[in-house]
């Protein structure tokens, strides 16, 4: 299972059918066979026979320990904030699900399969975003989960908010009487912060592909020169994601009658003829936020690649304590719960993906501000002359452009490593934790702030275009161009924008921008040139 299926699932779930697989089920027998033969022998188990954390050293006889686990999930409903976005909670169910099914958690087939259910019928618990430290896990949240399979608790049912027993019953499923350890089993894991990052993964990709879209745009409404993009700069500089970004700006740009070419720039102005100095009537370089966005956006592509690499396999892990060997009837203690690897991960995309929205801000900034966007009018508004009487009385995108720099600053603020603030809890036996889940949350907020950012630049950037001469641009961003103005009409006098921005983050967060890109043939991975020898010097 890979983090960008689970997304994908997330996303929608019409399109996937969950099942569990045969090898599975039989694995998750034989362990939980293991664990009864351990419970029945007397032996102290963790969390089976045992009070839970720092309570571990209280042991409970056999018959008391499906009590054990009704009261571990009850005492844990102690979450606050807004409930996890609906994407967020089918991935962490669906995480959560593959977990157990690895066949290591002592749990029975019959719980996993209520969990694959409820996916399938779209049964949701309402989980509150915080409340986990991530480690033991995601104690807290991923108690409304197993509260919900108990039949308790509140859920959205295919969209609409009930209790967990009607929309059981509805759907034909029988609530679960947790078993020993079945309740340690789904909250003693790293599914709620998984979930979060796998969505957030997913949405960053997206981003990428837009920040490159939204950089063609500039260099289209700035008519600012195509060279920074060609392939033999980045060839001697060749980050994968850096070619990537680079590779497919270039693309996007093939055909426009707007992009400059480098030796028409230079050829634009006079040589000196033996003078010595002379003004330039064209200046040779554009900005960073164009001319570096392959750098900037480039570090996200790289950062996203080992991010992927590590959600992967967290969401693959067995990652709740203890695990019990089917083939030698051991119980393992340990401490996969541990979200450092999610934490850390997330921790770096949020970084990279804020800098990712500033760079878009920079660009929204440049081209609104008649100072630096090449002849195009202040603030992009409709050109008018003396005799107009709108003259004067419009400012375009200068209120967007504030909102996209308040965005930004709120993203850039968000970047602070929440994996720094390890705080000892529960009488000091977690006295080392993630704090993954804030990480992941971190980083689904900046992606929320980001996407913002995005469709501001790119309807100021279409604006911009359309004043420049739409007519000439590239067939690939003129594609991505008619989608914008689905959602954002030409702004021709003062209008309130938000709810056509709004509109726009909708296309954005659903995919269809970033699948209008790969549509024009803008999926350029696997297809760059050759990088060139490396050579040392001895």
């Amino acid at each position: 299972m890979r983090a960008e299926e689970v997304a994908d699932f997330a996303r929608h779930p019409e399109k996937w059918e969950i099942r569990l697989d045969g090898d599975a089920c039989t694995r998750m027998t034989a362990a939980q066979r293991a664990k009864d033969a351990l419970v029945a022998s007397g032996q102290p188990v963790y969390g089976v026979t045992t009070g839970f954390g720092d309570s571990c050293g209280r042991h409970i006889g056999p018959a008391k320990a499906a009590s054990l686990q009704r009261n571990l999930i009850s005492g844990h409903l102690a979450g606050s904030g807004d409930p996890a976005p609906p994407e967020v909670t089918r991935a962490t169910m669906l995480i959560r699900a593959n977990c157990l099914a690895r066949g290591y958690s002592g749990v029975r087939v019959s719980l996993v399969q209520l969990l694959a259910d409820c996916l399938r019928e779209d049964i949701l618990p309402m989980i509150p975003e915080r409340g986990s430290v991530g480690a033991s896990g995601d104690l807290v949240p991923l108690a409304y989960l197993a509260d919900m399979l108990t039949g308790n608790g509140t859920v959205l049912h295919r969209g609409t908010t009930r209790s967990a027993a009607s929309a059981l019953r509805e759907a034909g499923l029988t609530p679960v009487e947790l078993a020993p350890k079945e309740g340690l089993a789904l909250i003693n894991g790293t599914s709620f912060m998984s979930g979060y990052a796998v969505a957030a993964v997913r949405a960053a990709r997206d981003l990428s592909a837009i920040a490159d879209l939204c950089t063609a745009f500039a260099v289209e409404a700035l008519q600012a020169s195509a060279g920074p993009f060609e392939p033999f700069l980045h060839t001697h500089k060749p980050h994968p994601g850096q070619r990537t970004s680079a590779a497919r700006i270039h693309h996007l740009l093939k055909g426009s009658k707007l992009a400059i070419e480098h030796r028409d720039r230079v050829t634009a102005n006079p040589r000196l003829k033996g003078a010595g100095y002379q003004m330039l009537r064209t200046g040779l370089q554009d900005r960073y936020s164009v001319r570096c966005a392959p750098h900037v956006t480039g570090a996200l592509n790289d950062t996203l690649s080992w991010v992927t690499d590590w959600v992967d396999t967290e969401i693959n892990s067995t990652n709740d304590n203890p695990l019990f060997d089917p083939e030698t009837g051991e119980v393992h203690h340990g401490g996969n719960f541990y979200g450092g690897h999610i934490g850390l991960a997330m921790d770096g995309l949020k970084l990279a993906l804020a800098s990712l929205g500033d760079l878009l801000d920079r660009q929204v900034a440049l081209v609104v501000d008649e100072k630096s966007n090449q002849g195009l009018t202040a603030n992009l508004v409709r050109p008018t002359d003396g005799t107009d009487y709108d003259s004067g009385l419009h400012h375009g995108f200068k209120a967007a452009q504030i909102a996209s720099s308040s965005l930004a600053a709120e993203a850039l603020k968000n970047t602070a490593p929440a994996t720094a603030f390890s705080r000892s809890t529960e009488s000091h036996n977690q006295d080392k934790v993630s704090m993954a889940s804030i990480a992941a949350r971190d980083a689904w907020k900046v992606v929320e702030l980001v996407q913002n950012i995005a469709a501001i630049d790119l309807a100021a950037l279409c604006q911009a275009v359309d004043l420049r001469g739409g007519d000439r641009m590239a067939p690939a961003t003129r594609a991505a161009y008619d989608l914008v103005r689905t959602a954002v009409p030409f702004v021709d006098q003062d209008r309130r924008l938000d709810k056509d921005l709004a509109g726009l983050v909708d296309l954005i967060r659903s995919g269809e921008v970033a699948a209008v890109l790969r549509a024009a043939g803008a999926d350029v991975e696997g297809q760059l040139p050759e990088q060139p020898r490396r050579y040392c010097v001895h």
